[in-house]
């Protein structure tokens, strides 16, 4: 990356471009240029000497990260060779690749929603259940809620024996769970999990990748849900530089899992953790921000 290009950048932008060893949080709302930071980022990484085989690029939709890889590219033609995706992208990449290995096979099919809803649709029936009182769209929203916290069947069902209230959501679970399995089908949110069991129940798979990945980077942070969190946990043991971009005063995905505690901690969950702030905005109006700073001033987190 030359001059030019860094030139291009506020200070606090630069900063964080420079910023290339240990866990950062770059705080960075709407507007303010955190795509940019992001790619300019890798791109002074590879100008630095830096494989692009040894870095991941996390966002959480599918178009963000061809728009990412396509600005990276545009900044250095090793661009091309990063890996940016999205988290459960990433983790069909890494089924793919390493199933085989532990006697499973890895020509899974993924189940759609509506495919869910057909399998618990019928399970429900088969366990003699009322559909009426155990409608499949919400007891797949019940069971993605627990896959979200890593609970497995047999968890689930400790967690919750003296509790009858959840009985028939425990056999439920753990008969969904057993049809998945016999139809070699993974619903979305096992790929997250399943990733997860698998790095822990094979830790010569985890240092595969802890070895190969030394700079990670994953924007909107404050989406993420536990088990997301808990594979960038995973993932980062051995990096040099992780880098997480967010803004702490929007989450909008806590109705399907984010917990905005990712964020907050991040200090306290990654030792020696720098904070850059990006404050200018190169989007908004000045009477939008003042209305949106006069709302984020009843945010009593913050």
């Amino acid at each position: 990356m030359n001059n030019d290009l860094l030139a291009s950048l506020n200070p606090m932008q630069k900063k964080a471009v420079l910023h290339t060893e240990g866990p950062l949080l770059l705080l960075a709302g709407a507007g303010s240029g955190k795509t940019r930071v992001l790619t300019y980022k890798m791109a002074y990484l590879l100008e630095n000497g830096v494989r692009s085989f040894n870095m991941l690029a996390i966002t959480f939709t599918n178009k963000a990260a061809r728009e990412m890889k396509e600005r990276i590219t545009k900044l250095h033609p090793q661009g091309e060779g990063i890996w940016v995706s999205t988290f459960h992208s990433a983790c069909v990449r890494i089924l793919r690749r390493e199933l085989n290995g532990i006697g499973l096979s890895n020509s899974f099919t993924i189940y759609d929603t509506s495919d869910c809803e057909r399998l618990l649709k019928q399970i429900i029936k088969d366990l003699g259940l009322n559909e009426k009182h155990f409608k499949p769209g919400q007891v797949l929203s019940s069971i993605s809620s627990v896959k979200e916290q890593l609970i497995t069947p047999d968890e689930f069902e400790k967690l919750h024996e003296n509790d009858f209230t959840q009985q028939a959501l425990i056999r439920i679970y753990k008969l969904y769970q057993k049809k998945l399995y016999e139809n070699n089908a993974f619903d979305f949110d096992d790929l997250i999990f399943r990733t997860i069991l698998m790095f822990e129940d094979h830790p010569d798979i985890l240092k595969k990748y802890n070895e190969r990945l030394k700079y990670i980077m994953v924007d909107e942070y404050q989406d993420t849900n536990h088990a997301q969190y808990r594979l960038i946990q995973l993932l980062s043991k051995e990096c040099r530089s992780l880098c997480v971009v967010g803004d702490d005063d929007q989450s909008i995905y806590g109705w399907r899992g984010a917990d905005i505690r990712n964020i907050l901690d991040f200090e306290k969950d990654f030792k020696n953790a720098e904070v850059i702030k990006l404050e200018q905005n190169y989007r908004s109006t000045g009477n939008i921000l003042d209305c949106a700073n006069a709302v984020i001033g009843h945010n009593y987190m913050r």
